[in-house]
């Protein structure tokens, strides 16, 4: 294991302080340090190597400025933070970031880029339950060749999809959704080009070199896994949605008209949702059809990064029926997965089975075909139930997914299926009054699969706990309810196993495509 390390003092001036300090009396010895490194994991079961549990995050202010020469990014990353125990060390999330200085309370720290942790030593132990800054100073390359990179590289700029695993990519951090914070972007760019991000944009300032810094801020904390950064030759459309909910879309100026029929159905899709789930829960929303086609910038369809969902403009070219459906799953994230974010990564059923759901419900009652050929959320089921112990098998029940599988079918479809059950237990006026609550409850937090299965115990009046941990980690696929006749394929070696992916971001396993 390689470590590159930065030393903040001369080499000559720190022998010299060791030699001073090895012949001075033991009276004049510095006081004992208190504390210890901070545990450089949230204990994760998809991704146990991700985040820190000596500090939460409070506040992030990004400041970008992107060279459109050098196609580099010149960055500085200030983080608030507390700690949750006495500190000599903490660690930051960061791979492929090339770090020049780090502060810590305003004082210069020493640090270690060791794998993708960034290990900071503070120039004093920080105590327990304090607030802190740390500032990172550093450069990056959206086009670096990287293990795993949330960087897309477009030929104007660049957008960022830092889900599930890869937000430290592009700036340090603690990265893990359970470590929502509040973000400030400040996106500086030279003339010709637009610098966007989550939230609203709060500031435009003129700077020397005819370049222009772009500032906004989110009203609600986000999960570093769901921000957007994006740079490119854009212009911004302004709608208005239900309620003057404020609507933007950031699109590429060459393809704004061609693209505008899609942009056009957002207002639609809001009203049908906020009918079933409650009010939009941010301050605005909008599609970010980033300024690339090519397959090899990003491998999935869309991505639900928080207020302005990421997606490929060939595929918002084509006719409603065939984009209408996904569209509505990627505004459901704007309630599970964003305001709404998983506890744990094993948590991710309620993201994509909820998205899944809302989409196929939104599909059917237009009439529209999915994939199968079928046209109601009864035949669609009916399908996936058969397949059930197929899955449980070949890929795990739906709510213990590893790092290999997390985004395959049985996330998706396998978590339709586990809401299609419970609704059909319960009824459709109480699974929407379990849905409204789980999403009051958390709004702006993190939530597990146990919170869910509280609140729908809670609502519902009956102990629902037996009845869903049977259907998220049971190995056979239980009883439909309200369907007797319906039966499970035998497990076979022949059967098709769940679409599957180990890397990338993609929602490319949803049913609603």
């Amino acid at each position: 294991m390689r470590y590159r390390t930065r030393v903040t003092a001369p080499a000559a001036v720190l022998i010299g302080t060791a030699a001073a300090l090895a012949t001075a009396p033991s009276a004049h010895a510095a006081p004992k340090e208190t504390g210890t490194p901070g545990p450089e994991t949230l204990g994760d079961s998809v991704y146990p190597s991700l985040g820190n549990d000596g500090y939460r995050v409070s506040a992030y202010r990004l400041d970008l400025a992107y060279d459109a020469t050098t196609r580099l990014v010149d960055a500085e990353a200030t983080l608030r933070i507390r700690t949750t125990q006495a500190l000599t060390r903490l660690s930051l999330d960061a791979l492929g970031l090339d770090i020049r200085a780090v502060r810590v309370a305003g004082r210069t720290a020493t640090y270690e880029q060791a794998d993708e942790k960034l290990r900071i030593t503070p120039a004093r132990p920080l105590p327990a339950n304090a607030p802190v800054t740390v500032c990172v100073e550093y450069t990056a390359d959206p086009r670096r060749e990287l293990a795993h990179t949330a960087w897309v590289a477009t030929p104007d700029g660049f957008a960022v999809c830092p889900q599930p695993n890869s937000a430290h990519t592009v700036f340090p951090c603690n990265d893990h959704p359970v470590d929502k914070a509040d973000f400030t972007f400040r996106i500086t760019v030279p003339a010709g080009l637009r610098g966007v991000a989550s939230g609203l944009l709060v500031g435009t300032e003129s700077l020397d070199g005819d370049r222009t810094a772009y500032t906004y801020r989110s009203r609600s904390p986000i999960a570093t896994e769901v921000v957007q950064i994006t740079v490119g030759d854009y212009v911004v459309k302004d709608r208005q949605g239900p309620h003057g909910l404020p609507l933007r879309d950031v699109v590429p100026v060459a393809r704004a008209a061609a693209l505008e029929p899609a942009l056009a159905l957002t207002p639609r899709l809001v009203e049908w949702i906020e009918q079933r789930l409650g009010a939009y829960p941010f301050e605005t929303y909008g599609l970010l059809p980033c300024n690339s086609d090519d397959p090899a910038a990003f491998d999935f369809t869309g991505l639900e990064t928080q207020t302005l969902t990421l997606y490929k403009p060939n595929y918002l070219l084509q006719e409603e029926s065939r984009i209408g459906s996904h569209m509505m799953h990627e505004l459901v994230h704007s309630y599970f997965g964003n305001s709404v974010s998983p506890a744990t990564w094993a948590d991710l059923w309620m993201n994509e089975g909820h998205a899944d759901f809302y989409g196929l419900l939104y599909r059917y009652e237009r009439g529209w075909t999915d994939s199968l050929g079928l046209t109601t959320m009864e035949a669609r089921m009916k399908d996936t139930y058969a397949r059930g112990d197929q899955w449980r098998k070949t890929s795990g029940p739906v709510a213990s997914p590893n790092a290999a599988n997390l985004f395959d079918s049985q996330r998706y479809l396998g978590g339709v299926l586990v809401l299609y059950a419970l609704r059909q237990a319960v009824g459709e006026d109480v699974f929407r009054a379990i849905e409204r609550t789980f999403l009051e409850r958390y709004r702006d937090s993190s939530a597990s699969t146990e919170d869910y299965i509280a609140v729908a115990t809670e609502v519902s009046g009956q102990d629902q706990s037996g009845f869903l941990r049977d259907w998220l980690y049971g190995t056979k696929t239980p009883r439909m309810p309200g369907h007797p006749d319906w039966t499970v394929t035998p497990v076979t070696s022949t059967l098709v196993a769940p679409k599957s992916r180990t890397g990338g971001h993609h929602h490319d396993n949803s049913a609603t495509l």
